[in-house]
C-alpha cells in the first residue's frame, strides 16, 4: 500500500501539466467551453450511491460520492481534489484524461448482528480514466484508490480499497 501512494506521488510530481485554453473552439482539444463546470451523476462499485464534479481549472476538480459500501458493508462518503495531469487520446468527439490526486474518506461500518456499528475516518490516493464527451454533456469514468483508515470501532489502523465506474451529466 506504501509502495503504491509513494509511485502515484512520483508520477504526479514528474508529470507535465496538462492545460487547455479558454479560447478554443467547440469539438478542439481540451474539454468544450459550453460544457458546464459541475457534474452529477451515479457511482456503481465501491460505494455505489450518487457523485458529483466540480472542476476549479481545466486541470483540476474537486470530486465526490456518497453511498453505500457493499462489499465492507456500510455507508461511505468521499472527496477527492484530482488534477488531469495526462491526455491519453484527445479526438473531435471526446478527451481522455488521467486524473490522480488525494482525498479523505468516512465510513459508517454497518456491525454483524448483536454488534454496534462503528466509523472509520482515511485518507485516500485516487487515481482514473475519465472519458469526456465533447458533444454532449455527459462524462463516464473508472477508478480506483487506495484508503488508510482509522477505525474507531477497533481502534486500530488499516488499510481499504475503493473501486468505482459511473457517468456525470454537466450542468
Amino acid at each position: 500500500m506504501r509502495r503504491v501512494v509513494l509511485a502515484i506521488a512520483a508520477l504526479a510530481a514528474l508529470a507535465p501539466r496538462a492545460f487547455a485554453d479558454d479560447d478554443e473552439a467547440h469539438g478542439e482539444k481540451g474539454r468544450p467551453v459550453d460544457k458546464g463546470a459541475f457534474g452529477a451523476g451515479i457511482i456503481l462499485g465501491e460505494p455505489t450511491g450518487i457523485c458529483a464534479k466540480l472542476y476549479l481549472k481545466d486541470d483540476q476538480a474537486i470530486q465526490a460520492a456518497i453511498g453505500s459500501a457493499f462489499v465492507s458493508g456500510g455507508f461511505q462518503v468521499h472527496a477527492d481534489y484530482v488534477w488531469h495531469p495526462w491526455i491519453l487520446q484527445d479526438r473531435e468527439s471526446y478527451v481522455l484524461p488521467v486524473y490522480l490526486g488525494p482525498g479523505l474518506r468516512v465510513i459508517d461500518y454497518s456491525a454483524a448482528e448483536g454488534q454496534k456499528n462503528h466509523f472509520a475516518l482515511g485518507v485516500r490516493a485516487v487515481i482514473g480514466m475519465l472519458f469526456d464527451f465533447k458533444t454532449v454533456p455527459l462524462d463516464a469514468f473508472i477508478e480506483i484508490a487506495g484508503v488508510g483508515e482509522y477505525d474507531f470501532g477497533g481502534s486500530k489502523l488499516q488499510a481499504a480499497f475503493n473501486a468505482g465506474a459511473g457517468v456525470r451529466y454537466y450542468f
